[in-house]
Formats: C-alpha cells, structure tokens, sequence
C-alpha cells in the first residue's frame, strides 16, 4: 500500500495554503516590520532568519503541524534515545552521544554509551597532546610537524571542512594535510614537501577496507617505510577504525588505535575520533569546545521538538519548496572562505542521507526527496551562477551563512554588503517601473528586470570559532534528520553508494590489462579499450 504521508489533513492544508502563498510577492511581505521577529529563531550561538522564505508564519506552523503528524518529534526522540532509527542496518544513529553530557544515562543493546564515548574521547586527546607536545616523536626521535589524515567521504568532508573553517583557532603545533582522492596527485603533492621523519600518517576507515582510503595508505606506509623502516614504522601511524587486528597488521601500535560503534554514521562521525584531525588543528579543549556548540543546537532541539525549532523548520524547507513549489536543488552560499567545503559537506550529509526513492519499509515514493545541494562562497558566487539565481527560469532557494565577526576592514564590510545585498535583490528583485524611473534604456528593460520572489534563509553564527562551527554542523545534521524522518527514507544508510563499490572491484584487474568480466557491457568494454591504447 502506497504511503499517503502527503494526502493527510495537514499536508493538505499546506497545500491550500501554498496557494494562497503562490499569489504574494516578497516585496509585498517584506513591508511587514514585525515579519523578521516573528520568523527569526536561535539555537544554541546560531540565528537563524526565515523571514526571506516565500510564506509566513502561518507556514512555519503549518510546517510545524505536518511535521507533528509526520511522526518526526518521536523519531527524534527515539533517535536520541538510542533506538533502531536505521532499520535497514538494524542499528541506533546515535550521533548525538558523541557530544552528550558525560552524566548522560544511555545504552544500547546493554552497553553503557557514555563511558565508552567518554575514555575514547580522553583517549584521542591524550595521543594528540602526546603528540603535539613533542612527547611522543617519530622513529628518529624528531618532533611530529606534519599530520597526513588519510580517508574518505565521511570520514574526510566533515573533519576537512571543521578544520578549515577554524583556521583562526588553531594551535599550530602542528601541520594539517588531508587526503582523501585516490588519484596519486593528491597523495603526491602532500607529501612531496615533506619529510617522513617527522610525519604521522592518520588512517581512517571504520572497517579497514575502504579501498581508497587502503590505497592511499599503502602509499604513504610504503613512503614511510623507505625512511623510518619496520622497527620505526609505528612511530609514524595513527588509525581510527573499529578493525584493530587490521590495523595491528598494517603496523599500527595498538595505543595509537582509536575505535568508534557502528551506531556513529560516517557522515555523522566528526565529533568521534573521526574527527581527530580536527583535534590536531584546534587541541583538545578547542574539540570540547566544537562537541560543546553541538550540544547546544541538541540541547535546544530536545526541549522540545514539536515546538517551533530552528532545526525542525529548517528540516521542513526542504519540504515545502520541493513537495510544495517543486523546486529540484539548494544552494548554499557562505559569506565567509574558511566555510568554503561547507557547501561539499552538505552535499554528502544531505543527498547521501536523503537521496532515497524507497520508504523505510521499501516502498516506491511518490514526491521529491533530497534537493541537489550546491555553493559556494560569497562573493566568488556572485561571478559565477548568482546570474542563474536571479534571472534564471529555475527557483532556487538558498541558505546564506554570515558571520558578523568579519569586521574591522573595508574589505570585510564589502563582503557583508554583498551577502545583505543579494539576500534583499533575491526577495525583492528590480521592476520594470524602478528601472524606467532610474532612466533606463527601455529596449534593456526586459533584460534587466529581476523577477525576484526568490527565497532564502540566512544563518548567523557569531565567529568561526569551534564552539560556533559545531553549532553550525549540529543544525544541519539535525535538519536532515527531520527531513529524511518527513519523507519518509531512512536518512542514515546509503546503498545507492556499493553497487559501484563493487563494480569497481570486479573491472580493477581488467583496467590493470587483465581479462575483461564476463557480463561487462559493451560501452564499459569499449572504454576499457581506450583505457589500455598507448
């Protein structure tokens, strides 16, 4: 039987509602001097400012309303409690742990999550003091400089992006590398300047099996090896993985083996030991301080979650424009360069997580799920699609990021005029009377008239401290929680992610100029052709 999840009294209402919303204009809602209070939230550091959104306050109870129906504050209850959210997997998706009050009393299937989550955390801040200190040194008794973190989607985007947007917070004890492509230039170009003697090479891989990130850290234990030999190996390697024998036999030392349970989701995963690179950058107090801002977007969203919450409307958006407007994409535009991988995090965070066309119990959807994510920082965007946002015949909505601590300079107040300016040209766009009144050419009128009635929301987060940023990771990993809960999907699987995996695997000996797999199709036959021409 066919969910009827968008057939229900609420998601009709909205419905009838939208109608009514499709007449407005933006321009029109905007003269409201109480509409920016009414619709502006916070959670924990983080303002978040729907009042740009094509709807009112009536949509955000609306919004609200289905939500409620939904089911999705028991599923975020539950989540948070440690039941089985992920039922294709049969596990918990208990990220928020990783972050929770050490007081916290949770378990799953009768083992006690805290003190777990509690002795790897001290455990990875140990290493890493060790480490950064000098007390702990490489195979020639030099001092670490250089930290190489090897992984991949999960285990790379998040961490990659955390670390660079606190760029301003760092300790500097150490440098920072990560790499992730399995094409050699980015292995290569890491570690050329480098010197092995004073590197340590992080892995990072749940199962051990990842054949990129494998590869990659082959290469670089073969780079190592050349230096430091077999005895001085495990000064220089560092793993994070559930597979400790794997690891051992990689050449690990076990005190440098940092675990995580299968409830922590890779996309989830930056405030386990996945995130022990961003520990290296910022010290371990500056990783309390990052799990200390998540907590408090958790803390603001278990309150109460059938009440208005940042999170929950931000979650529901991604509804209403595509179930309601139809729109087909997001775009993420952060008015700051240290956030500029936050539009790749998303990406995996929010497709990945909701890129589903099967219900949790394995039935065909019948609405849009996940839009495609995509971005850039402002004001580089501005030179590239903001043409296509504003004049374009898709409607895009578009999450802008400020942050109002960029200040003191003239280029810094360039940077926040241009994201308050194209926030306003977006929601208001420009007439055809403005532009005749301005004396413009009538034969461009047509060209330069903006439509406008384009919506956006605008998140602020005070600094790009780590207390901030994990705030910022925090709202976003709730929001795709709530929308894949609405939709219906499980957000925290991806099996649209191992067939190729495995196709790979199968046609790997034959790119390598070995015998081509029965059942292989004639273009991947042809390409392999090409492949092997001199």
């Amino acid at each position: 039987m066919a969910d009827d999840r968008f057939q229900t009294p609420e998601a009709q209402a909205l419905r009838t509602h939208q109608t009514a919303i499709a007449r407005l204009h933006l321009r029109d809602l905007l003269v409201d001097p109480s509409r920016p209070g009414s619709m502006t939230f916070t959670a924990g550091p983080l303002t978040i400012d729907f009042s740009r959104m094509l709807g009112d306050t009536t949509t955000l109870d609306l919004l609200e309303s289905l939500a409620a129906s939904l089911g999705v504050p028991q599923k975020l209850r539950a989540m948070v409690s440690g039941d089985v959210v992920n039922a294709t997997e049969q596990r918990a998706a208990l990220h928020t742990a990783l972050r929770a009050n050490r007081e916290t009393q949770l378990s799953v299937d009768g083992a006690d999550v805290m003190s777990d989550v509690t002795h790897t955390a001290n455990a990875v801040s140990a290493y890493v003091e060790a480490v950064t200190s000098g007390a702990r040194r490489g195979a020639t008794d030099d001092r670490l400089t250089d930290v190489v973190v090897i992984g991949i989607g999960g285990s790379d985007l998040g961490p990659r992006m955390v670390t660079a947007a606190t760029r301003s917070h760092h300790t500097g004890r150490v440098r920072l590398h990560f790499v992730a492509n399995v094409d050699p230039a980015e292995l290569d170009a890491a570690l050329a300047p480098l010197d092995p003697t004073s590197t340590l090479v992080v892995v990072i891989s749940k199962t051990f099996t990842t054949v990129e990130t494998l590869a990659n850290a082959a290469a670089a234990r073969s780079w190592l090896l050349d230096s430091v030999g077999e005895t001085g190996l495990p000064n220089h390697l560092c793993a994070v993985t559930t597979a400790v024998d794997a690891a051992a036999a990689f050449g690990v030392p076990a005190d440098a083996v940092f675990g995580f349970r299968d409830w922590v989701g890779g996309r989830f995963s930056l405030s386990s030991a996945v995130g022990i690179g961003i520990e290296f950058a910022v010290g371990p107090s500056g990783m309390r301080s990052l799990r200390d801002g998540m907590r408090s977007v958790d803390d603001a969203l278990l309150a109460d979650p059938g009440q208005p919450n940042a999170a929950v409307l931000l979650g529901m958006l991604d509804i209403w424009y595509t179930q309601y407007f139809g729109t087909k994409t997001k775009a993420v535009i952060p008015y700051a360069q240290d956030l500029a991988l936050l539009p790749s995090h998303l990406q995996q965070l929010q497709m990945e997580s909701n890129g589903k066309s099967v219900t949790v119990d394995g039935q065909p959807v019948s609405w849009p799920t996940s839009p495609i994510v995509w971005g850039a920082p402002g004001t580089n965007g501005q030179h590239a699609f903001f043409q296509l946002l504003h004049q374009g015949t898709n409607l895009v909505p578009v999450d802008f990021i400020g942050v109002p601590s960029i200040s003191g300079s003239e280029r810094a107040d360039l940077l926040q005029a241009n994201l308050l300016a194209q926030a306003a040209a977006l929601s208001l766009g420009r007439t055809a009377a403005d532009l005749r009144a301005s004396g413009a050419d009538e034969s461009l009128i047509p060209h330069k008239e903006m439509p406008g009635n384009r919506p956006s929301t605008l998140i602020w987060l005070p600094d790009l401290s780590p207390f901030s940023v994990g705030a910022l990771v925090a709202l976003y990993e709730h929001a795709t929680a709530v929308a894949g809960f609405a939709w219906g999907v499980n957000p925290f699987d991806q099996w649209g992610v191992e067939r190729g995996k495995e196709l790979a695997s199968d046609l790997l000996p034959a790119v390598a100029g070995g015998i081509v797999p029965d059942g292989t199709d004639a273009s991947t036959a042809a390409s392999l052709q090409h492949l092997r021409r001199p």
